[in-house]
């Protein structure tokens, strides 16, 4: 797979049952552009499956200047790096998830899985390990034992590359900030798709980790969070869709993509009584002092190779 096709969808997400399969409308455009830092263009969803290019081609309509794409697996993960050589609109992150890792442990291939992140965090436009962390909530007691090793290994990686750190993080606030502690925390480290309260936003705060909040801030349900998106510095702010799940309202449970990434946007601007466009440039700046320009090095080929369909089922959230 070393030589993926970029047009190639990697993975199509498993569809639940009754679940409105047409994606939302386009929203009113930002005056200010910003970036998605976290998605997974290499799943396709939807009952109209579309290209990477054409999901990038509505964010760029909508003030979404690029994305964040971001790998779970070794299948992924290539696929997210060799695409980014071709796309100047998208940069790319490398890591085994931790949903992953027992069963790469399991088969005895953890080590290599993670040498290979290793290698695949040297090429260009890669510019963040992630997604890695704890997860506590899908992978039992058998699992944990792995999943540390495999998040250490990652923010090894990481500081030796120079590179940021993109946290998996469900069900595991106090391990995941005890084991960043213990071991050292990267420069520039992020917790994709926050999940935390107002004390955790204090913890990331203190230790200038940055927050990415996705459509979850949106949800009724979600006090918490919209608690901790006061709390947090604006300096420390980063937006993201992780699409294509949490889909924002007022669309929730549609398939998710960069271009809704204004919901959210909108949604954390109203929460905290400021400016859109404010808040658009300064989330803006913060993904750039976090992973560089976009254009900071050039695409390798042209932007016109052939589109594909998409792949096998699967998806990580």
């Amino acid at each position: 797979m070393a030589n993926a096709d970029p047009a190639a969808h990697v993975r199509r997400r498993e569809q639940t049952k009754g679940r409105d399969l047409s994606y939302p409308p386009l929203p009113e455009p930002l005056v200010v552009g910003v970036y998605d830092n976290h998605t997974h263009l290499e799943i396709a969803d939807g009952e109209n499956s579309i290209d990477f290019r054409e999901h990038l081609d509505r964010a760029s309509s909508v003030g979404v200047r690029g994305v964040i794409q971001v790998g779970g697996d070794l299948e992924t993960s290539r696929w997210s790096a060799e695409t980014a050589l071709h796309e100047p609109r998208m940069l790319a992150a490398v890591a085994i998830h931790p949903n992953e890792t027992p069963a790469y442990d399991a088969a005895g291939t953890l080590d290599d899985a993670i040498a290979e992140i290793d290698e695949l965090a040297s090429r260009p436009r890669v510019v963040a390990v992630g997604e890695t962390g704890l997860d506590f909530f899908r992978t039992g007691p058998e699992g944990r034992a792995a999943q540390y090793r495999s998040f250490e290994a990652h923010i090894e990686i990481a500081k030796r590359h120079n590179l940021a750190l993109q946290i998996h993080d469900r069900d595991a606030h106090a391990e995941v900030i005890a084991t960043l502690l213990r071991v050292g925390a990267p420069e520039r480290t992020v917790f994709h798709c926050f999940s935390g309260d107002a004390e955790m936003a204090r913890i990331c705060t203190e230790n200038g980790w940055y927050m990415s909040f996705a459509g979850t801030v949106t949800f009724k349900s979600a006090g918490d969070l919209r608690e901790a998106l006061a709390v947090a510095p604006r300096q420390l702010l980063l937006a993201e869709t992780d699409a294509p799940f949490l889909t924002p309202e007022p669309f929730r449970g549609r398939p998710n993509a960069p271009y809704l990434l204004p919901h959210t946007l909108r949604a954390m601007a109203a929460h905290l009584e400021t400016d859109v466009s404010l808040l658009a440039a300064q989330i803006a700046s913060n993904t750039e002092l976090v992973y560089g320009r976009w254009d900071a090095e050039p695409v390798t080929a042209p932007h016109d190779l052939p589109r594909g369909d998409a792949g096998p089922v699967g998806g990580l959230a």
